[in-house]
């Protein structure tokens, strides 16, 4: 049996589109010799198609395409992702559906069983959940099979994988006394750090208990906030991986489950996925937003060096706009590092100053501020003025522009509202400083030279906001930083439990004071690319006006 795996890229609403990849994978798996071929789930909408689910005519559109998608199927059997209509008056009318289209029809639908509702999954707000799994016997190869179809979730149900049962139900065994030969899933598992080779390891262990060979489909590409990665594999009935799809890609995998000698792609190292996930969400940002190039504000420090790298794999050096806004703070060596960052990427760099708008705006409010010492508000002045010149090159180009700030700083707060915060996406806004420093070697490692400069990868970081200013004179260092802010937002450990973990109390105290008070300032932040198991996005919801211990 020859099953293709259809790792496409859909976009979110574009259901002609999709459905257009869609029929082109199908053709193509059917040239190749393939029996099945799977798409990604929800692959007709677009996966996460949110709200427009709540559309009736978004939903008859797309069961139109699947209709479509159906009539030009011949022998070959398609699994299609769509959302269908239940039919009922209870509930909310839809299922996380899979279309199985053979011989030009849909001969049978089946729904997802386990609907998630945790970090950036609200599916319980859209669908109804399958009351039972789905299993078809269907002719493939002259010969009749039993498959059992899952859709994502429905195989993230191992007791012995995760520290809690998240799930009364186990649609894998209820397959397996079903009495499933083949095991597929269609899935848009959203791509993470480490996930790529936790879903393998979790997959292939559903394979060993079930005793049935596990073939599963990512889809790949970026929607808004998310990255998925691809990474489509199959796994034999011991549980070994027999096949694995590109990571970060589109692909067509065919796998010969009787055969074997299948392609097996390698799976990155973490901070290679972090650096190719960023340039593909960067692309199909812009690529799907429509956006004519993107503009970014370098300033010879790490973030903006390495968001300018990444922009630039993305979209290409014509489309890249970067802009140097010294101040009277700014080194001479700030200047000469962006300018060679700017050379070797062979981009355009503009200069504007922004001493004109600085001293103006410091004229304009010195009659209000003259019995008050300067402090910050005269630091964010310059932020704010950085801010409205990017914004305005923007508007009058169309470009998109790319915020630089990382995730260390938006989770203390060290950032400016309407100043370094002003953009439409924050590339590095789920990256650790201390792994901001990683990806840009990692740049420079992939060419074999130096495109972000030497001098930005050793020099203290600061704003350069005052006179002789580093990120240290306000924050601890980032090794120690990093490590109290992944215990706290990404583990939600407690102040008490990151102590005994050995570090300083009045240090944690002080990290934690300022990522619960600057929730205000993150909600008004762009979005951002995640790629951690929790960044400050969508999958993160904690309120603003509130108090509580921690």
């Amino acid at each position: 049996m020859k099953i293709a795996l259809a790792q496409i890229n859909p976009t979110v609403g574009d259901i002609d589109g999709n459905a257009d990849t869609i029929m082109l994978r199908v053709r193509e798996a059917a040239e190749a010799g393939a029996n099945v071929v799977l798409l990604p789930e929800l692959a007709v909408t677009g996966y996460p198609p949110k709200d427009l689910l709540l559309k009736k005519s978004f939903v008859s559109a797309n069961l139109t395409a699947v209709d479509r998608i159906a009539s030009d199927t011949g022998d070959i059997v398609a699994v299609v992702g769509y959302a269908a209509r239940t039919g009922s008056g209870a509930g909310k009318g839809l299922l996380n559906a899979a279309a199985v289209c053979t011989g030009g029809r849909v001969v049978a639908t089946h729904a997802k069983v386990l609907l998630p509702t945790y970090d950036v999954f609200d599916e319980l707000r859209y669908f109804d959940a399958s009351p039972e799994v789905g299993v078809s016997t269907l002719n493939i190869g002259g010969r009749p099979v039993t498959i059992g179809f899952t859709i994502c979730e429905d195989l993230w149900s191992d007791d012995e994988y995760f520290a809690r049962r998240l799930y009364e139900r186990d649609p894998v065994a209820d397959l397996r006394a079903a009495g499933a030969e083949l095991i597929v899933n269609i899935g848009a598992s959203p791509f993470s750090v480490g996930k790529p080779a936790r879903r393998n390891r979790l997959f292939g262990e559903e394979a060993r208990q079930a005793g049935v060979p596990v073939v599963s489909v990512n889809q790949v590409g970026g929607n808004d906030d998310l990255v998925f990665d691809g990474t489509s594999a199959a796994f034999d009935a011991s549980g070994t991986l027999v096949a694995r799809a590109r990571q970060f890609a589109e692909d067509l995998l065919i796998v010969d489950l009787d055969a074997g000698g299948n392609r097996v792609e390698p799976v990155l190292d973490d901070i290679a996925s972090v650096h190719d996930a960023l340039v593909l969400g960067t692309r199909d940002y812009v690529v799907k937003c429509g956006f004519d190039g993107v503009v970014v504000g370098v300033s010879g420090g790490i973030d903006s060096a390495v968001t300018a790298a990444i922009a630039v794999e993305a979209i290409g050096k014509e489309r890249v706009h970067l802009v140097a806004m010294p101040s009277r703070y700014s080194s001479e060596h700030s200047l000469t590092d962006a300018r060679a960052l700017a050379d070797a990427l062979g981009v355009a760099m503009r200069t504007i100053s922004i001493e004109d708008m600085h001293a103006a705006a410091e004229r304009t409010l010195q009659p209000h501020f003259s019995h008050r010492a300067p402090d910050i508000t005269e630091e964010n002045l310059q932020a704010r003025a950085r801010g409205a010149i990017l914004m305005a090159l923007s508007n009058k180009f169309g470009w998109l522009l790319l915020t630089t700030g990382n995730k260390s700083e938006m989770a203390v707060g060290y950032c400016t509202l309407y100043g370094d915060m002003c953009g439409g996406l924050a590339v590095l806004s789920d990256v650790p400083k201390t792994v901001v420093y990683r990806v840009a070697e990692h740049i420079n490692k992939r060419v074999d030279g130096e495109i972000v400069p030497e001098g930005t990868l050793t020099k203290p970081p600061s704003a350069e906001l005052r006179e002789d200013q580093t990120d240290q004179d306000s924050l601890p260092p980032y090794d120690v930083l990093d490590d109290i802010l992944e215990r706290y937002v990404e583990r939600e450990q407690s102040v008490a439990e990151i102590v005994s973990a050995g570090w300083d109390e009045r240090t944690v105290r002080d990290v934690v004071r300022k990522v619960d008070g600057n929730e205000y300032k993150r909600k008004q932040a762009p979005i951002g690319l995640k790629v951690t198991s929790r960044a400050f996005g969508s999958g993160r919801r904690m309120p603003i006006a509130a108090r509580y211990p921690s």
